[in-house]
Formats: C-alpha cells, structure tokens, sequence
C-alpha cells in the first residue's frame, strides 16, 4: 500500500521545496515558444516544460482543459505527461475542478484517482459547491489509492465572493469547506491528504486555515500575488502552503535550462519565506 499523498507531499517539498509549477499551454504560450495550436504543437510544449521542471519540483499542476482543448490527441499528451512527471519524481496535481453528485462523482474520481486509469495523478481539484456530501466519492476514492484532493474554497476570481463568503448555518460556505478539510485531515500525521485552493490574491481572510493540510495559492507572479501576500494571508500556516504560478514559470521557456531556473528561484525565495517554520 502507497503512503497516502499528505505523506507523499510532505516529503517532497522537504526534498525540492513548495513551489508548484502550473502547466498551462494556452496558445499565446504555445505561440510565444515558437510554436503552432496543434496537438503537436502542444505535446513539445508540454513535454519539453515537464522533462524541465519535473526534475527539480516536488509537484507540478498541469491544467487539464488546455490539453481537453485539443481532443482526443490532446487527452493523449495529458496522459504522457502524467508517466514523464512520475517518471521524473515529481508528484502530479491534476487541476480539473471536477464537481458532480453520485455516480457521476465517482466517475470523476476513478478516472483521475484510481491508479489503473492512464490519467490518474496524485491529487486533484474538486468544486465542492453542490455540498460536501457531493465529494464523498472523491474522498472515499482518493483513501482507497492513496490520492488527495484539492476543494476550492477561497479562489480569487471576479465574483467568487457571491458563493464563497455567502452564510448558511451560521457560517460562509467557505468556512464550511475548510471545517470539513480540517475534520477529515484530523489525526493525520505529518499531514493530511486533504486540501484547500486559497487564492495568493485575495488580500486577506478571516476564515481559519489551520487545517492539517495543504494550501494551493494560486496567483503568485505574473497574477500579482507576492511572498509577502502569501505570509499575510497564511501566517502560521505557511508550512502547508504551496505557492503556484504557471505563466511566471512557463515565460521564462523554451529554453529548459531558463524554465528550470525559474523555478529553482522561485523555490529558493518560498524556502527562505518559511525560515524556520517547518
């Protein structure tokens, strides 16, 4: 039996550091390298970033819809970067925001989380706005294969607020999501398998975060979120933290030797930011 992820991830941020590169291939990205919006086009971009970055980041978020875009040549890019990454060393989150209720659900979970589907990663995201009970499959899925999950919960975008800070039972959804990570994380040591997506941008909160396990910031970079945005938003629970940015990583290619140095540079300024917490 696999170690479950929160294990998993701890070790390998211990090992490589927190940050988490995004794989996003937009065309303008795909353009900017020099190459073309086709599923060829898409599988150098893609495979040239994870033989880069895998190497040296103990996770890496490939964005499932820029590979969905492409069809079913893409599905099959997406599936090839999941073996390289392992093959690498690097864990994968597999950034699908998947939401649905039943056996839908559990369609989701086995396609990204049973380790015998050709794109299962080692976590993924999940939108868990039609109700915590919604995400039992995911959950009970992600315990059986040793996998995690990644709910949103405090994502920046225009209007997020309208469902994350609205109130029911005396509390924000928000809020609600967090409790339930922090329930279901309880006991698990050095970290649970179960996180939460809380936006480097969205200023500050006064939800608790202190759930016992990890907290995917994206919006570092080229979005506008800094180190010390992160320290302010996180504060004692920057340990779990891991900053995510793709197009600050992604901008510094084609070049592998420039894309791996951008995110060794970014590492070292997250490392020095936690000094002594962990």
């Amino acid at each position: 039996m696999t170690d479950p992820f929160g294990a998993r991830l701890r070790a390998a941020t211990d090992a490589r550091g927190p940050f988490c590169p995004g794989i996003d291939p937009h065309a303008a990205l795909l353009h900017a390298w020099g190459l073309d919006d086709t599923p060829d086009g898409l599988e150098r971009f893609a495979r040239t970033a994870v033989e880069a970055l895998a190497p040296v980041s103990a996770i890496l978020k490939p964005q499932a819809a820029f590979f969905e875009r492409h069809g079913s040549r893409g599905i099959v890019v997406l599936e090839r970067v999941l073996a390289d990454a392992r093959d690498a060393g690097a864990l994968v989150l597999l950034d699908v925001k998947r939401g649905d209720i039943g056996s839908t659900a559990q369609a989701y979970a086995d396609a990204y989380l049973d380790r015998s589907s050709p794109l299962a990663a080692d976590a993924m995201t999940v939108s868990p706005f039609l109700g915590l009970g919604s995400v039992q499959p995911f959950v009970d899925a992600a315990r059986e294969h040793g996998a995690g999950l990644f709910l949103l919960a405090l994502t920046s975008n225009p209007g997020a607020d309208q469902v994350q800070h609205a109130r029911a039972s005396g509390g924000t959804v928000a809020g609600s999501v967090l409790a339930g990570l922090a329930e279901l994380n309880r006991g698990q040591d050095p970290i649970g398998s179960y996180g939460a997506v809380v936006g480097a941008t969205i200023g500050s909160t006064e939800e608790e975060l202190a759930i016992n396990g990890p907290l995917l910031a994206p919006g570092v970079g080229a979005q506008g979120g800094t180190a010390a945005d992160v320290r302010r938003i996180f504060g004692a629970s920057l340990p779990d933290v891991l900053p995510s940015s793709s197009r600050e990583v992604l901008g510094a290619g084609p070049e592998p030797a420039r894309l791996r140095d951008a995110v060794l540079r970014a590492n070292d300024e997250y490392v020095a930011l936690l000094g002594g917490v962990r």
